[in-house]
């Protein structure tokens, strides 16, 4: 019997508190707008099916993940098992702009000597009259990164599809070059056919040196 999905991918959204992450992903994952949503505590768990190309259905599994300081440990245990990462900025908040860095370099650190695959959004577009940070600036830091970089209000429902979307080829593609791969004891990515047939995903290689994550 076919399996429900080919693949899944586990993606964490991160940046500063307040920036919509949550709101984002209630506007992908359950055609909704809260004006007002509290504020997440610790990380929050959402699923989306999408259809990579015919025939191939991925498993979106989202972590929302807490931008407060406080749940920094709770949010860092989550890093490691990710494929992907939506990360955040809210356009009307400057601070949260120039967090972008420091967020993109946690991430990459705990997660050597494998990584988490990006893409970048400016969030809340439909305030463009009160915005801080411009499409140039945006997209300046994307390169600089080497991320996609894409601008999403889930109050409009501008581009919150195609940002998902984005950040899933992405990461299907990078499975497919042979970037990432299926791995044993990893969840970041899991192969529903193999786990139709009771399968057991390749198990990775003894580094040369043992290294060791505080994560």
């Amino acid at each position: 019997m076919d399996p429900q999905w080919q693949y899944q991918f586990r993606i964490i959204l991160l940046g500063d508190s307040t920036v919509g992450k949550s709101s984002l992903l209630k506007r992908y994952t359950e055609d909704v707008f809260i004006d007002f949503i509290n504020q997440t505590v610790g990380v929050d768990f959402y699923v989306q099916f999408f259809e990579v190309e015919p025939g191939v259905r991925i498993k979106l599994q989202f972590w929302d993940t807490a931008g407060q300081e406080r749940f920094r440990s709770v949010t860092r245990s989550y890093y490691r098992n990710s494929v992907g990462g939506l990360l955040l900025f809210d356009m009307t908040n400057r601070d949260s702009f120039e967090h972008v860095r420091e967020w993109y370099q946690e991430v990459s650190e705990r997660v050597q000597p494998h990584r988490v695959l990006f893409v970048l959004a400016g969030h809340k577009s439909d305030l463009e009259a009160e915005r801080t940070v411009s499409r140039k600036e945006g997209e300046r830091l994307a390169e600089s990164l080497g991320l996609p970089y894409i601008e999403t209000s889930a109050k409009t429902n501008n581009n919150v599809v195609q940002a998902f979307e984005l950040l899933c080829r992405t990461i299907y593609q990078a499975l497919q070059s042979g970037e990432v791969a299926v791995r044993e004891g990893w969840d970041g990515v899991k192969s529903g056919v193999a786990q139709a047939q009771g399968l057991k995903p390749r198990k990775e290689a003894e580094p040369a040196a043992s290294r060791t994550c505080s994560c």
